[in-house]
Formats: structure tokens, sequence, C-alpha cells
């Protein structure tokens, strides 16, 4: 399988479905949920921006350095996010989990760490990657505690790295996983989704 073949991951909560134009009303109603576009320290769709946004994801598929899903939320049947593979470097094997957003509702659920898990297991267990990277703002504390949550380790922090549509310099904190934690990471997403709480440290 090439690292941006189209496929669809199947979890108990969530689907992982290959992105298109039919998620766009979705997609609209779940940015307006808490105004996801007005917070200054990431960079998600307006609604009106949304299928430009989708169509920009899609083109980049096309080129080869991203593939992009719509998260579908399993008991409504709708779309409530949308998160990617992007930065491919198949020749190295590694991959960058990112442009993730949720609506309102459903974030610091188990739908996250679920939608981690599905991208995770596919990247080291079906394209063999030997790293998988996440990058946030430095500022973007909610991201930040997200993913060391997942058990991903900070690499360091790309300082004065881009200059955000507001005009603010964004230092970018830089974490992994590489494979030979993939077990380890693994069985402690296992646990979050399936055991009692404090069996696992914290809560989904």
């Amino acid at each position: 399988m090439e690292f941006t073949d189209a496929i669809t991951l199947e979890g108990q909560r969530v689907s992982l479905v290959p992105l298109s134009r039919r998620h766009e009303a979705d997609l609209i109603e779940a940015v307006t949920d808490g105004a996801l576009w007005l917070l200054w320290y990431t960079t998600i769709p307006a609604p009106e921006h949304m299928r430009a946004e989708i169509d920009r994801r899609l083109l980049l598929q096309m080129q080869g350095s991203m593939l992009p899903f719509a998260v579908v939320e399993r008991s409504s049947n709708q779309a409530v996010g949308m998160t990617t593979f992007l930065n491919v470097d198949a020749a190295n094997r590694r991959v960058e989990i990112g442009a993730t957003w949720y609506r309102k509702r459903v974030q610091r659920t188990a739908l996250n760490t679920e939608c981690k898990l599905l991208l995770l297991t596919h990247a080291f267990e079906t394209l063999a990657c030997i790293a998988v990277e996440f990058r946030t703002h430095f500022m973007n504390q909610p991201s930040r505690t997200a993913i060391e949550r997942l058990g991903a380790r900070l690499d360091g922090v790309l300082r004065q790295h881009q200059i955000g549509r507001n005009g603010t310099i964004r230092d970018t904190c830089v974490y992994s996983i590489v494979d030979r934690e993939w077990p380890t990471v693994k069985a402690h997403l296992s646990c979050q989704l399936t055991a009692p709480r404090e069996a696992c440290g914290h809560a989904p």
C-alpha cells in the first residue's frame, strides 16, 4: 500500500473515511460548534472557506504529500472534524499526524483517543513507519497536553518557525513516537479506551 492511498479506518466510536466534498455541510456545522476558526493559535477553516480547504487537502493528496480524512462519529453518522497524515516521507517511512480539528462537543472525549489509535496503528503496522511526528503551536496547551497524553515525546521547539495569519510568530513544538515505542503506546491507548480511569493513569 502507498502512503497516500485512500483508506477507511474503522473504530467503535469513530470512522476515519476519505475526505470528500460530500462532507462539506457536516464540517461547516462542526466548525461553528465553538467558532473554532477564531482560535488565534491554530489554523481552522471558517465556514465560508470549508470547500476550499477540502479541495486544498485533496490536491495535496494527489501530489503525494497528504492523506486526508473526515472524522465521522458513528453514533450520529456525521463528520465532526478532519485529520490527516501530512508531510508524507515514504522514502524514510515517516509521516506527521496533524491538521486535526474536532467540533467542541467531541473535544476531550474518547473519540480523539480512538482516532489517534487508528492512525498510529495504520502508520506503524500497515505502512511500517519508523517514526510518526506531531507538531503544534507552543501556546496551544490543550493540543500539547493531548499529544503528550498519547505517549509522544518532545523532540524540541522550532523557535520563530512560522508567521501566523494575524502576524504573530509561532514557535512550534515537535513531538514524535518511534517504532520501538509503539507497542507500549498502543497498550496505553487501548487501556484508555477500555479500562477504568485509574488503571491507565488518566482518562481518554
